[in-house]
């Protein structure tokens, strides 16, 4: 067992069949409608932007939950050395197919394997949210392992106190997933414990596709 293993979410098996159910829908909506195109969201593609201006010269960068890659396509090209991740094999098919010029693999955020001080960058772009509370700490670390010092790692989030229990999703499509809110003074401090130092943060109010979110950019302390 590796030093830094992290426990495996009791419903991830579960939580990966309902991405893979609405996988296509979703892919779909944001080729025809937009939704998660940060260019069409001014206070996202400045977060975005200034993340890729801060680590263009850091080295590899990695999205993690990348879902169709629309981000990590973004940031491929602004020129960085970037790849996606994602829990859901449908999510990656449908990101191959739509940015066949970036490199995508499946993977868990808790199942992650990183080198120590192996990363420039990165992303936990509304990905988290469904981890457990008592396991989004452990994955803050290994992110926090595995930035180089003066790398960074930015991330957004629903904001609110309580768990709530999505049945379906993008259409109707049945899914059985926890979505996990954060107040951005415990999102940040959780970020702190992990041996992050954050640099900037943008609180977002709610808009037509849901509540108000939080963008924490934080950096590994040289």
């Amino acid at each position: 067992m590796r030093a830094h293993q992290i426990d495996r979410p009791a419903d991830l098996d579960v939580v990966r069949e309902s991405y893979d159910r609405v996988a296509d829908n979703y892919a779909h909506m944001v080729a025809t409608t937009g939704m998660g195109d940060i260019r069409r969201h001014p206070w996202l593609k400045a977060s975005i932007d200034a993340f890729a201006d801060t680590v263009s010269e850091l080295g590899p960068v990695l999205d993690v939950g990348c879902g169709p890659g629309t981000v990590t396509a973004y940031l491929a090209e602004r020129g960085l050395d970037v790849s996606g991740v994602d829990l859901s094999p449908r999510m990656i098919e449908n990101a191959r197919r739509l940015h066949p010029e970036c490199r995508f693999s499946v993977s868990s955020a808790t199942d992650l394997d990183l080198g120590e001080a192996s990363l420039g960058g990165v992303l936990g772009w509304w990905s988290l949210f469904n981890l457990p509370r008592d396991v989004l700490p452990q994955v803050l670390a290994l992110f926090a392992r595995a930035l180089k010092p003066g790398g960074h790692f930015i991330t957004g989030t629903h904001v609110g106190d309580e768990d709530a229990l999505r049945t379906e999703a993008y259409g109707g499509v049945p899914v059985r997933w926890t979505t996990h809110k954060w107040q951005p003074e415990q999102f940040v401090d959780l970020i702190e414990q992990a041996g992050l130092r954050p640099v900037a943060e943008v609180r977002l109010p709610p808009n037509e596709h849901s509540g108000p979110s939080v963008v924490v950019m934080a950096e590994r302390p040289a």
